[in-house]
């Protein structure tokens, strides 16, 4: 068996070539020792001597040895690895809510493999066989706006890889899903302004087949409709921040123009108010504004918009504490939600 110190002075000496060989069978060539015995003692294996350990881990670290993560994956069919699926990567809530994530599961010792699906149902199955083929630990998924087949997200459950919906999830109750508080965010935004006395509200919702809209929406309508209060509501719905500048437009051609809008969310916000600088309106005196928002957004206009908040951040810490519950061996399905409050700016 090499001393230490003879395989310190080898290894600097061929550092470049061991470097390019540093695997099990190499480290078992230098010190003399069967394969299994280098295997047992980078596991610190009771079995394995304190000295060898010693020798195993310093040649290691000198040869820059690292464990081949897909052949583990492959052994143990289990990674150190999560799948994050959003809809798109640019969107400031998913970037907040992907820190929150790594930040926990660094500290776990885990990694992320993050995958786009673009609003498209075919590409976000597509991440899902890659979150398969890499034999994930648990995968975080935000639905797009289209999915309606759920039969790829029920193979991943045949396949005991625990799923985490959050923000754009499914209608149906078996599965686990993180959400915000979207009832309470669309009560909170409808009675601010009937506080305000606002009479001719444009209201901006987004794609009604999701879950998120559809509880905003009804939240904001009954809120207006228990209150009784005397105000015109018009409901409008948009894809996009352009089809939300565009109704912005379209009902400022009209006589009867709003004194007040509502934004579901921050995309529909982005889309606003590029309508409101683009007809030269002042905020508030000519029109007042109110946003669902992650809350950065808001702060980018002059005066700040007053908002409901929905943490992407709070909402992955909340997420990545389900996932480890169910890590954990805990199989019951449950909808957790993060709770909303209201940001004061100077918009309403």
């Amino acid at each position: 068996m090499f001393a230490v110190e003879k395989i310190l002075t080898f290894s600097t000496v061929n550092a470049p070539v061991m470097k390019n060989n540093a695997t099990l069978k190499r480290i078992s060539d230098l010190l003399h020792i069967s394969i299994s015995t280098v295997s047992r003692a980078l596991k610190d294996h009771p079995d394995i001597s304190a000295a060898t350990k010693k020798k195993v881990l310093e040649l290691a670290k000198i040869i820059e040895y690292e464990p081949n993560a897909n052949a583990i994956n492959l052994r143990t069919s289990n990674s150190r690895t999560f799948g994050v699926i959003i809809p798109e990567i640019s969107n400031f809530f998913y970037h907040s809510f992907i820190a929150a994530i790594e930040e926990e599961s660094r500290k776990k010792g885990y990694s992320l493999i993050i995958l786009q699906s673009g609003e498209d149902p075919s590409i976000e199955n597509d991440n899902l066989r890659i979150c398969r083929q890499n034999r994930v630990a648990g995968v975080f998924v935000s639905i797009t706006s289209q999915t309606s087949d759920l039969h790829s997200f029920d193979k991943m459950s045949e396949l005991h890889i625990p799923l985490v919906f959050f923000d754009k999830v499914p209608s149906e109750n078996s599965y686990n899903k993180v959400c915000l508080a979207d009832s309470s965010a669309g009560k909170i935004a409808a009675e601010t302004l009937i506080a305000r006395k606002r009479k001719n509200i444009l209201a901006i919702f987004g794609n009604i087949q999701l879950s998120i809209t559809s509880r905003r929406l009804e939240a904001f309508n009954n809120t207006f409709s228990n209150n009784k209060a005397k105000t015109q509501l018009i409901i409008e719905h948009a894809h996009s921040a352009e089809q939300a500048r565009e109704k912005v437009q379209y009902h400022f051609s009209s006589t009867n123009k709003p004194d007040a809008i509502f934004c579901m969310s921050d995309e529909i916000l982005t889309g606003v108010m590029k309508a409101v600088q683009e007809l030269h309106l002042d905020i508030p005196s000519d029109l007042s504004i109110i946003a669902i928002s992650n809350g950065f957004i808001p702060t980018l206009y002059h005066p700040a918009i007053t908002y409901v908040e929905t943490s992407g951040y709070k909402l992955g810490k909340l997420a990545y504490s389900r996932m480890l519950t169910c890590l954990g061996g805990n199989a019951a399905k449950e909808e957790l939600q993060l709770e909303s409050t209201l940001v004061k700016g100077g918009s309403i």
